[in-house]
């Protein structure tokens, strides 16, 4: 498994959950929304960090 998938897919769980509560708890979802986004963020991170280049 590539290293940083599981931030990725993990921040993006969150992140959708965080969405889900936007109507009911509004200062609640922003900070799941954005502790999601910043999962988001350093997976797609360590997801371009460590590329594997085959032609190299």
């Amino acid at each position: 498994m590539r290293e940083g998938l599981i931030p990725t897919v993990l921040g993006t769980a969150v992140t959708a959950t965080g969405a889900a509560f936007r109507g009911k708890y509004p200062m609640v979802s922003t900070a799941v929304m954005g502790f999601g986004l910043a999962h988001v963020v350093l997976g797609a991170i360590d997801l371009v960090e460590h590329r594997k280049y085959p032609h190299l």
